[in-house]
């Protein structure tokens, strides 16, 4: 059934309409660490039992904080890269609730952009 709009606007159908299901829940933080191998990456757990990853260039960094960093507002992930003198690096967080497959999606995509110089 599709429901015409009486004037300028948008039309929509019922199905349209319906409640979704969304994944809510920080979900399995391994789907993002697991990205990482010993060969590329130095892995630290401190005695928080938070979690930093670098690469052993020191140009990539990943911060998990499964209780949430100090010092922020429930800030769970942070990922950064570096720049270089011509190019800005950039930083990006989230929240402790962030879906791990999101973050690790995000992971996957800045993983795929490097290559070995």
């Amino acid at each position: 059934m599709t429901v015409a709009p009486a004037g300028p606007g948008f039309s929509t159908t019922i199905e349209a309409l319906r409640l979704r299901e969304w994944q809510l829940g920080c979900g399995r933080p391994s789907l993002v660490t697991d990205q990482f191998s010993a060969d590329d990456f130095h892995l630290i757990v401190d005695d928080r039992a938070d979690v930093h990853i670098s690469s052993k260039d020191g140009r990539f960094y990943l911060g998990w904080f499964p209780s949430g960093r100090l010092g922020t507002d429930g800030e769970g992930w942070t990922i950064a890269v570096t720049g270089t003198a011509e190019v800005p690096g950039y930083c990006m967080s989230f929240d402790t609730e962030m879906p791990a497959d999101i973050v690790a999606a995000v992971v996957e995509c800045v993983l795929a952009t490097s290559r070995r110089v």
